[in-house]
């Protein structure tokens, strides 16, 4: 949602050129309608912003600086056609919080057709394979292995204090999922890959795309995936359940 508890997602300008590097700002506004300027840090960072093109071709995890202000800004690549950017942040004093925004991308759009299911994702020459079902309002656990040249990687890095991020959108409505991995890099317990392991609750059954965020090599790379929720106990009223609710759930899409 655009405003929720408040808070207010305001860009700057609601249409930007296509290409790569274009600039983009907002605010976020507080209760008091001004913009926020004290944020808390979450996974070392004040504020991360996910964009996504609603054919889901495009897709970028970034970190825009704040200044004095409360203005937000940074660049993104931009190809042509709606897009939805996503604001996940928590203001001093209140809770996490994750509003949208929709941004047009002038030039000629020309959607992708939607894929079928993808468990296996190539990227730069790393090969990420996903395990796990996703079951409308039951815990999922996903399980992400990472290889490259058909090797086990077991030396993943940190990235913003985890060997892996993972986003989940819900196709139709873009409903936001921020989900983050069991344990944490020096815990004791927690190996560098080759399997990165996620718990999720969907809030209703469709298909869903995962995006996950891993960095090796000193490069963050993104794999993306297509999967359906399998049916829940219950299941003829739990989907229509959860669609009735997914409105809420986007405001408070942060799990861990």
């Amino acid at each position: 949602m655009v405003s929720h508890a408040g808070y207010s997602f305001q860009l700057a300008d609601q249409a930007a050129e296509q290409g790569p590097g274009v600039p983009v700002s907002f605010t976020i506004e507080g209760p008091d309608g001004r913009p926020v300027t004290d944020y808390e840090r979450e996974h070392e960072k004040r504020l991360h912003l996910i964009a996504v093109r609603r054919d889901f071709s495009g897709f970028q995890h970034v970190h825009p600086e704040l200044d004095s202000d409360g203005l937000w800004s940074t660049r993104l690549d931009l190809a042509p056609g709606p897009w939805r950017l996503f604001a996940d942040f928590t203001a001093a004093g209140a809770g996490p919080l994750t509003l949208g925004a929709d941004l047009q991308v002038g030039g000629d759009y020309l959607p992708e057709s939607g894929a079928s299911e993808v468990r296996t994702a190539s990227v730069d020459g790393y090969s990420v394979s996903l395990s796990g079902d996703l079951r409308p309002g039951s815990d999922a656990k996903l399980t992400l292995r990472v290889a490259r040249d058909g090797r086990p990687v077991t030396d993943l890095q940190p990235y913003l204090g985890a060997y892996g991020h993972l986003v989940a959108l819900r196709e139709g409505d873009l409903a936001y999922l921020h989900v983050h991995p069991d344990g944490s890099p020096g815990d004791g317990r927690t190996d560098a890959g080759p399997e990165v392991v996620f718990h999720a609750t969907v809030p209703s059954g469709g298909d869903y795309r995962l995006f996950l965020d891993f960095k090796h090599g000193g490069q963050v790379r993104t794999a993306a995936f297509r999967v359906a929720t399998g049916r829940s106990a219950g299941d003829s009223t739990a989907s229509d359940a959860g669609r009735a609710g997914a409105e809420e759930e986007q405001g408070h899409g942060h799990h861990h």
